[in-house]
């Protein structure tokens, strides 16, 4: 291994852990179609592929875990083979797209289905408008990997036993409407094109919306967010027409003084291989930047050892850690959520290791609608009952949002009183007293 893990990329034949594929070479494994045909998306797969390997036990747990899941499973070959079939129950991959039962905890009572409020800041579908001169387009609802704790679990993905979504498919007509709703706002400077994820979108549909984009003159950049660099990161050297898409509009942007770039999302550096090291470094060639959003989790990332390490792989890569994100209140992810003590903590860790530009910003998004706000700047926070008041002045001027800790990071007797509603009202009125405008 390399003195500095930091510089070290696995280049093994990791995925012949798995007996099932022992016998697949290297050409078929980085193949992007092959990696989509082989996902597991169901229960009867993953047993078919892993009983071999693991123990009754987690199976059963497993099992009981696709059926409680919120969100849509959807594992790829090359994530299923990353995952420490040695302590899967430990191991932080499996722990962010693989659910199992006996870790699930009960939902937070102020938990909301689309906790950021982003269905209410959309004037049109699929098209939240929440800061002045920036939106969010979701494109499409699929995604090549669905991980446990998405923020938008309440549209992307098919319907499951615990939640029925709402649609924004690829839709010409919705995609129609939502670029009319940008040419009548001229204080429109930024477009996010999300969903789903920009991995699924067909080459001419990235033609389609990144020249339509282009031709509105008051948008001035926008990007397409996709964790598909961390999770299926051979497409970028195998489909050649979904990277050259991407590259001949970075291209044609920059001839117009117009900046597009890819928003990624990497969680842990046990993501990383050579694979993805040939494949960023081919973005970095063709002047494609790469930013990182990354996701603070419970026993994934939130040791500074763990951040640090995260944040110093990605800029060797040059990818640019961009926002740690204080995990959002969703359904049936409260095991991986941690408190806003936590992420304070782990920023002044962080915070001296690298140089200031790649150094992330540490928020919280606030639920209702504030938007990201740095971790630092709550106008008020009691640790004991685990709320955090925030205001969001440019955004929402006059309102204020609260973030709720998860209760297992709680004293017992905050956990009991968050089990009365009267203790609930109380608690948020007391901490919503402290806060005046």
């Amino acid at each position: 291994m390399h003195p500095d893990k930091t510089k070290y990329f696995r280049n093994d034949e990791f995925w012949k852990v798995i007996p099932l594929w022992k016998e697949i070479d290297y050409e078929t494994f980085i193949n992007h179609k092959w990696q989509e045909k082989n996902a597991i998306s169901n229960f009867k797969k993953l047993i078919n592929i892993i009983s071999d390997i693991t123990d009754l036990s987690f199976l059963e747990d497993a099992q009981k875990g696709f059926a409680k899941a919120p969100m849509a499973v959807r594992i790829s070959p090359y994530l299923l083979s990353l995952i420490n079939w040695e302590d899967p129950v430990n191991c932080p991959i499996r722990r962010q797209f693989l659910p199992l039962a006996s870790q699930l905890l009960i939902d937070h009572p102020m938990l909301q289905f689309d906790s950021l409020a982003e269905q209410q800041d959309s004037p049109v579908k699929g098209l939240t408008h929440r800061y002045p001169d920036k939106v969010l387009f979701l494109a499409l609802d699929t995604c090549p990997v669905y991980c446990r704790f998405c923020t938008r679990s309440y549209a992307v993905g098919t319907n499951t036993p615990t939640n029925e979504k709402i649609s924004i498919k690829a839709s010409k007509a919705r995609w129609k409407e939502a670029f009319e709703y940008l040419r009548n706002n001229k204080s429109i400077e930024d477009v996010v094109i999300s969903g789903g994820d920009s991995y699924r979108l067909k080459p001419d549909q990235i033609y389609e919306i990144g020249e339509t984009l282009l031709s509105i003159d008051h948008i001035r950049r926008f990007r397409f967010a996709t964790k598909g660099l961390s999770v299926v990161p051979m497409k970028l050297l195998t489909d050649t027409e979904w990277i050259d898409a991407i590259s001949r509009i970075v291209a044609k942007a920059r001839r117009h003084r117009k900046e597009v770039c890819i928003h990624t999302h990497f969680n842990h550096v046990n993501e990383f291989t050579q694979i993805t090291k040939k494949g960023v470094d081919l973005l970095f060639q063709r002047g494609i930047k790469v930013r990182n959003q990354t996701v603070l989790q419970n026993n994934v990332n939130e040791k500074s050892a763990d951040m640090i390490a995260l944040v110093k792989k990605m800029s060797y890569l040059h990818v640019q850690p961009y926002y740690v994100y204080v995990h959002d209140l969703v359904k049936g992810t409260e095991d991986m959520r941690t408190s806003v003590e936590t992420a304070m903590n782990l920023e002044k860790h962080i915070r001296g290791v690298t140089a200031g530009f790649n150094t992330p910003v540490f928020v919280v998004d606030a639920p209702g609608g504030g938007g990201k706000r740095d971790v630092h700047s709550c106008e008020w926070y009691d640790r004991g009952t685990g709320i955090s008041v925030w205001k969001a002045p440019s955004v929402k001027p006059g309102k204020q949002f609260l973030y709720f800790d998860p209760l297992h990071s709680l004293g017992v007797q905050y956990q009991a009183l968050w089990q009365r509603q009267e203790e609930q009202k109380a608690m948020i009125k007391a901490a919503l007293d402290h806060v005046h405008y």
